[in-house]
């Protein structure tokens, strides 16, 4: 019995050893093919680049949307010495190569070494259509969304069929809203009105411009009069459609305006109550508070600086720091200046002002005469 078990392992492991090696042969001749597929795009000839673009957007390798999209966005190269494709990332000191199938990189070489890989109007158009089909397969529901979208302003019958095969299998809500909005936007081109009025109550309400576009396009008329659309109760329905966007536009950009309005506002009366204050108690006329304002300004995109792979707690630290440095500056101004000149508001408005022309040109000189961008977090 004993040696049945260790004739039957062994041979268990052998069948296990067969399969890995025949998985990783399958693994090797795919990448092979993808390399080969890659390489065939250095060709000056653009009908036979479109043959390899085409080829290379067929396979189902995982690093195919990766060197589509650096063809498309123009990152694509290959080395003079010996014209091997890599996608390059420009550097302080030239170009970095990374190896489309590894995705590592390898060298960095200067502009004269390297030649990019040109495409026209038609390989781009080619090169995005495969791109959204190849997102839209995406394991991810974000990309996916960002794939449906694209694909509204070119959106015809290959497109919808795409999304119609997508819509059956896909389980984000916010996905089949997208596709539902895409098949609508074809919907309004078909011949049947049955269908283009259903596409109109679809996008009514639709805040993608393409959808607005879209409907104002149906209320259009050509050179000799004719409204394209020629049913009159689909046209009613596109103005009704129309006016529903343009309601929810003119509301968003009500809530923006007063977002914005709020947000200065708050600036402004925060500014406002030190000055009261600091007059009303003190007796003090600062018009350096304003730079005290800007060095917590600045203290936020200093730590920003330091922790530039976390935005979300970068704000978290940044909140307290700028307190304490403009306070920590308030305190020396107070020790070092104004506590001699209690009681003389006209002299203690010529200091501040001068010591105000002072903490500008610190961040000027300190930081960037230029102005700085500070990240939101998400």
């Amino acid at each position: 019995m004993i040696v049945f078990n260790k004739i039957f392992g062994y041979c268990v492991g052998c069948l296990l050893l067969l399969a890995c090696l025949s998985a990783g042969q399958v693994l090797a001749s795919g990448d092979a093919d993808f390399s080969a597929k890659v390489q065939g795009l250095n060709v000056k000839n653009f009908n036979a680049k479109e043959s390899a673009v085409h080829q290379l957007l067929q396979l189902d390798h995982p690093r195919t949307l990766v060197v589509a999209q650096a063809l498309l966005e123009g990152k694509l190269y290959y080395r003079k010495s010996d014209k091997q494709i890599f996608i390059v990332e420009e550097v302080d000191d030239g170009y970095r190569l990374i190896d489309p199938l590894s995705g590592a990189a390898t060298e960095t070489l200067s502009s004269r070494k390297i030649k990019k890989i040109g495409v026209n109007n038609k390989l781009r158009r080619l090169l995005s259509n495969g791109i959204a089909r190849l997102s839209l397969q995406n394991p991810d529901p974000a990309v996916r969304l960002v794939s449906v979208r694209q694909m509204y302003s070119r959106m015809d019958a290959a497109s919808a069929a795409q999304l119609t095969a997508l819509r059956e299998t896909e389980g984000d809500t916010d996905v089949i809203d997208a596709i539902d909005i895409g098949l609508a936007l074809e919907g309004l081109s078909s011949d049947n009105e049955g269908q283009r009025m259903e596409a109109v109550h679809i996008v009514a309400g639709s805040l993608e411009s393409e959808a607005r576009n879209r409907l104002q396009a149906l209320l259009g008329k050509n050179p000799d009069g004719e409204y394209f659309e020629a049913s009159a109760e689909v046209r009613k329905a596109a103005e009704r459609a129309l006016a529903r966007i343009d309601g929810k536009l003119q509301l968003n950009k009500f809530a923006e305006t007063l977002f914005f309005g709020l947000s200065l506002g708050s600036v402004l009366l925060l500014a406002a109550i030190g000055l009261a204050i600091t007059f009303g108690v003190m007796g003090v006329i600062n018009m350096a508070h304003g730079e005290l304002i800007m060095l917590g300004a600045y203290t936020t995109y200093l730590v920003q600086q330091m922790m530039p792979n976390h935005l979300g707690a970068s704000l978290l630290v940044a909140v307290p720091a700028a307190f304490l440095v403009a306070g920590a500056f308030g305190i020396v101004i107070e020790r070092g200046i104004i506590r001699h000149l209690y009681g003389r508001p006209l002299e203690t408005l010529l200091a501040t002002f001068g010591l105000s022309l002072v903490l500008q040109q610190l961040v000027r000189t300190t930081i960037s005469a230029q102005n700085i961008i500070i990240s939101n977090p998400s």
